[in-house]
């Protein structure tokens, strides 16, 4: 009973996080005012939840700890990478965090990553969509996890290039939203089609570390897991 209460939290988390998308691209065809602002705050109470349920979890120390150390590797695979255009080195290490602890600490470790990264590179109102975008990479890949899928490394491979594209997307409307102007089909059309090199180098820079450590880094992983009973809710 207890796990169909928390896939089905986690299906509603990403069925509110699309409807939030669909709605913002309605926001922008329509060009509406103060749209910016107001997308900024459905984002944050987009984030509320997993948060909400995350304090609420009868949760062991030795997961906490993990997510802190899934955190921490995430952040220095990003900060030190930050020269290099769009190289995410976290993005591997959240995807393997969400195949690790599940979809709904997944979230956490993705969006909690985007967090505390930007203390370091600078907050701004990219960092909400970041959490939301890292935080549905971690959650996804959660829910690849209990599937066969996640044991193919081929899978992985594409899940972790078509992650690369996908996040890109989400911070290309944050972009668009932000600083298109005349905001219109066209305009969008663009700033997208501008990003493309970027998100390129996103989706190769998942695919090659994935290639090289996902199996190696999945295997330790589990390995802790299980010897030190590391679950994402008891």
């Amino acid at each position: 009973m207890r796990k169909l209460i928390e896939i089905t939290y986690v299906y509603r988390l990403l069925i509110a996080t699309l409807l939030m998308a669909a709605f913002l691209t309605l926001v922008l065809l329509l060009k509406g005012q103060h749209y910016l602002l107001f997308s900024f705050m459905i984002l944050v109470c987009s984030l509320l939840p997993a948060y909400w349920r995350f304090e609420r979890d009868n949760i062991s120390t030795q997961t906490l700890m993990f997510i802190a150390v899934l955190i921490a590797l995430a952040v220095a695979g990003r900060v030190p990478l930050a020269s290099i255009p769009s190289v995410q080195a976290a993005s591997f290490v959240i995807i393997l965090g969400g195949v690790s602890l599940g979809p709904e600490l997944g979230f956490i470790t993705g969006s909690t990553t985007a967090l505390v990264s930007n203390m370091f590179l600078g907050q701004g109102p990219w960092t909400p969509w970041q959490m939301v975008a890292w935080g549905l990479m971690g959650l996804t890949a959660g829910l690849l996890a209990q599937t066969k899928i996640s044991h193919s490394l081929i899978f992985m491979i594409i899940f972790g290039f078509a992650w690369g594209f996908i996040f890109g997307w989400i911070m290309d409307l944050w972009y668009a939203l932000a600083y298109v102007s005349p905001l219109t089909i066209k305009s969008f059309l663009l700033a997208y089609a501008s990003s493309f090199p970027f998100d390129l180098n996103h989706a190769l820079s998942n695919a090659v570390l994935i290639t090289l450590f996902y199996k190696g880094w999945g295997k330790l992983f589990n390995r802790l897991v299980k010897k030190y009973r590391i679950l994402p809710t008891k």
